[in-house]
């Protein structure tokens, strides 16, 4: 009976979401059957296309078949910046960046769809965003990134800040892993971005290295 009721609990820590997922910079054939894999293991809550310097009809013909894989897995599937192409992707959402353009249209754009933005360490950022009507906020980068090297950096005073003052999901980013993503929780984390860790590792395959989060 013990013996049941802990594996029970075990099954409730790993189906928790806690993980939101950025696609790798480039996308091949075999990145479905990866991603399928990863969001089998059910702790990814969103799943983000970042894919920079795209024509659109590349990119409408990539997040189609994405599409389908996060509706079968029950994640929220998020474009990055290009918010005019949500309804035609049919995503659950978007997110930007501070250059991605003007908040106020793509909130009016994104009627009863998310809307998160990076306010990397800043407060009046964040400030901003909630005037907006985001869904969430994300901070970042807390740690050195390979996706982004050159991103301006963030420390835990900052979610501590927003742990008391937003009332909004927080997400995390940059150069979360295994080791360092626990303390980002405890202070007031809700999500946490991965990238690199899960398509650019080179000790674990994607669908090894989800794993490490539960």
């Amino acid at each position: 009976m013990v013996r049941r009721i802990r594996e029970r609990i075990c099954g409730l820590i790993i189906l928790k979401r806690l993980v939101y997922l950025v696609s790798p910079k480039k996308i091949d054939q075999s990145f479905y059957a990866s991603l399928d894999k990863v969001l089998s293991f059910k702790n990814v809550k969103f799943f983000q296309l970042r894919l920079k310097n795209i024509n659109q009809k590349k990119l409408l013909n990539i997040a189609k078949k994405i599409k389908k894989i996060t509706i079968k897995h029950k994640v929220k599937f998020i474009i990055n910046d290009y918010f005019i192409l949500i309804s035609k992707i049919k995503a659950d959402g978007c997110h930007m960046g501070q250059l991605d353009g003007s908040f106020k249209i793509a909130r009016k754009k994104l009627k009863g769809k998310i809307l998160g933005i990076t306010c990397h360490n800043s407060k009046i950022l964040a400030k901003n965003a909630i005037k907006n009507k985001v869904d969430y906020v994300a901070f970042g980068s807390f740690f050195k990134s390979k996706l982004k090297p050159s991103a301006e950096k963030a420390n835990l005073n900052i979610l501590k800040w927003a742990k008391k003052n937003i009332k909004k999901p927080i997400v995390v980013i940059g150069g979360i892993n295994n080791f360092n993503y626990k303390k980002l929780i405890k202070v007031g984390a809700k999500y946490i971005a991965l990238s690199s860790y899960i398509w650019d590792n080179p000790k674990l395959k994607p669908e090894q290295a989800i794993r490490k989060f539960k």
